[in-house]
């Protein structure tokens, strides 16, 4: 990076991230139009609003993007209709991140302290498509809808001209500094523009409008609105383009006189009146602890590792992504370690037995989100499981690091949906919050939050949030919870020194809280089992990511036997649980003999990770685990097949 490029993102950096105390300067009252204008600075940028005479209850608004002057009657309408009208100077940021944070300020400035509409419409002109769609895809829950003239939604078309535009060379030198880009190759890669990744916008259904110049080759309609539009209406938006035919067309067909501006504004005005007051988020966020002790290593080492230790909901595409592009965002000088510890199918008992090799052994952990309460009510998970292999965690990530911060979260399905709307506090949140009160963990209810948002009208879970793996709609509620907890434990925040945690008396005598993988090779093989050092599945049935072309103890016939000298106070067992999974009979310390059945509900069509606690209520000390392959079966299994690729050990 060059000495130019250097100076420019320090400033970038000092103007627009910096996180010390937010500052608002006193506001100075002009005349805009025959109505009051109120002018103001946040964290040294100009900012302005202008106030209806008789404002509409819950005072709906409009938020102009670049160019507030230009074509104003519309503006003119909507104020005296009651609306309110502002504006932020973010010129010539072109929609970047640095923009976004500057503009998330300045919402929560007029939503919680101006008391304006929680929801807004957006106005893009020209450039302002790129800030008004990239504010909106990342905030589609606080957004009516966006009206735009002739909008930017592809910046190589403008200013990069890269196809019929003309371009604008001072401006595509200059977007290059303000993205970091090296050469136009990582622009033709890059994904994040108005025209890409429309799904959760168009899933919370926000109506689009926009006004065109046909000839306009400056900002081509053929590379930004056309392209945009058709992406929207593939992912189910509704949109709706206006070219204009009448008056002059001017600077090459970009500028243009607008006709009928009262029905435009008439857009505005039916999806923004009457003003609905969706649930706060912050509602359902349970702040039993802080997030200061992650927030010293972001401002003054510059670095810091975060990771998330959930089961599919964390491992698929969504709001952990979204968290983790957020949190760049906010620190662009932090180098930032994600650590992506979300399995499909796994709860709280599996994650307390591999914290230490999918998380803590990859380094010192500053934050880290932990769930469990969906796979815990999916695979039967008992209360007693539940609490000791939470606190496990918990204690387990504290002793590995005493100032490490965590984030507790209950996420929704419909059994939780039903349970909330009987009255009834589900089973496996209440688990998660009794945890996070005791040991003064954040905990965000997730699960709450979309049953109460359903009850309010504000979605439907056949329509919106569709499943228990949400979809972008779904992804989005989340997100946005969770965005809330950070902005309030980050945003205009200043560090003070990390505080190690004094860990109160357990609550549970048994947790798991030096729960561990053992190897398969520590088995003493008497009949039938062999190791397969890199199994993987020969019947065509899938198996897990993680799962494959690892060491596995196997047998698939009956009588097949081995023992596992152990220490700890209990022992389990990670098991395949394909299609011919088998029965196993187990004796500890010469105990009676049990049987488990590890043919599951989703085995005939996945060798599934499965993990069994044989006993967790043993004395210290060293134990003896014998393990035999039953010659029964369940009827609905095809053999007699174990596979064991961990034991499970609490030390």
């Amino acid at each position: 990076m060059n000495l130019i490029r250097l100076l420019f993102v320090a400033i970038l950096y000092f103007y627009c991230f910096s996180v010390s105390a937010q500052k608002i300067t006193e506001e100075k009252t002009t005349e805009w139009h025959h109505f009051q204008k109120n002018e103001f600075k946040i964290d040294g940028i100009q900012a302005w609003y202008v106030e209806p005479k008789s404002p509409i209850s819950g005072n709906p608004w409009v938020w102009r993007a670049h160019f507030p002057t230009w074509h104003t009657t519309m503006d003119s309408i909507l104020l005296e209709r009651g609306f309110h009208i502002a504006y932020i100077n973010t010129n010539n940021l072109y929609g970047h991140s640095s923009a976004m944070m500057i503009w998330d300020k300045f919402y929560s400035y007029l939503v919680n302290e101006k008391s304006f509409a929680s929801k807004v419409a957006l106005e893009g002109v020209s450039r302002g498509g790129l800030y008004v769609y990239n504010w909106a895809k990342r905030n589609p829950s606080k957004v009516n809808c966006i009206y735009a003239e002739a909008p930017v939604c592809d910046f190589k078309s403008w200013p990069g001209g890269k196809g019929k535009g003309k371009g604008s060379e001072n401006d595509w030198k200059s977007l290059f500094d303000v993205y970091g880009f090296q050469n136009e190759e990582e622009v033709l890669q890059y994904r994040d523009q108005p025209k890409d990744n429309l799904d959760a916008l168009a899933a919370f259904k926000v109506p689009i409008l926009h006004v065109i110049g046909l000839n306009d080759s400056i900002v081509p309609p053929e590379e930004n609105t056309f392209v945009l539009v058709n992406n929207y209406i593939q992912k189910g938006g509704t949109a709706t383009v206006v070219p204009i035919t009448k008056g002059k067309q001017e600077l090459n067909g970009h500028h243009f006189d607008i006709e009928n501006p009262e029905l435009l504004a008439d857009f505005i005005y039916k999806n923004s009146v009457p003003v609905v007051s969706p649930l706060k988020s912050q509602d359902f966020i349970y702040p039993f602890g802080n997030l200061n002790n992650t927030l010293y290593p972001i401002q003054h080492e510059r670095k810091a590792t975060v990771a998330f230790l959930g089961g599919s909901i964390t491992n698929m595409k969504g709001w952990r992504d979204k968290v983790s592009n957020y949190l760049m965002d906010l620190f662009p000088e932090t180098e930032f370690t994600f650590i992506n510890a979300g399995i499909p199918s796994l709860g709280s008992l599996p994650h307390a037995f591999r914290l230490q090799t999918d998380v803590l052994d990859k380094g010192p952990i500053d934050l880290m989100f932990i769930e469990s309460a969906v796979n815990d009510q999916v695979n039967g998970t008992t209360e007693q499981h539940q609490r000791r292999a939470l606190e496990g965690i918990i204690r387990h990530a504290y002793i590995a690091n005493p100032t490490i911060n965590m984030v507790m979260m209950a996420f929704a399905d419909e059994d939780k949906v039903d349970d909330y709307q009987i009255g009834k506090l589900p089973l496996e949140v209440n688990v998660h919050q009794d945890l996070a009160n005791y040991y003064k963990i954040p905990f965000i209810n997730l699960a709450e939050e979309v049953t109460k948002r359903i009850v309010a009208g504000e979605f439907t879970w056949n329509d919106d949030f569709k499943d228990l793996h949400p979809s972008s709609f779904g992804q989005e509620i989340y997100f946005a919870t969770i965005k809330a907890l950070l902005q309030k434990e980050f945003v205009n925040q200043i560090a003070s020194k990390p505080v190690s945690v004094n860990l109160p008396v357990p609550l549970q005598k048994f947790s798991y809280t030096n729960g561990a993988y053992l190897s398969v090779n520590k088995a003493s093989i008497k009949n039938g089992f062999t190791i397969n050092p890199f199994w993987k599945p020969n019947d065509g049935v899938r198996a897990r990511s993680g799962f494959v072309n690892v060491p596995v103890l196997t047998a698939e016939i009956p009588d097949a036997n081995f023992e596992l000298s152990f220490e700890g106070t209990a022992v389990g067992i990670a098991v395949l649980a394909g299609p011919d999974a088998g029965i196993i009979n187990y004796s500890i310390d010469g105990k009676e003999y049990q049987s488990i059945d590890l043919f599951t509900e989703w085995s005939s069509g996945l060798h599934l990770p499965w993990y069994v606690m044989l006993d967790d209520n043993l004395s210290k000390g060293k134990h003896t685990l014998k393990l035999n392959v039953a010659s029964s079966h369940n009827k609905q299994s095809k053999g007699t097949a174990c596979r064991i690729v961990h034991f499970l050990i609490n030390k």
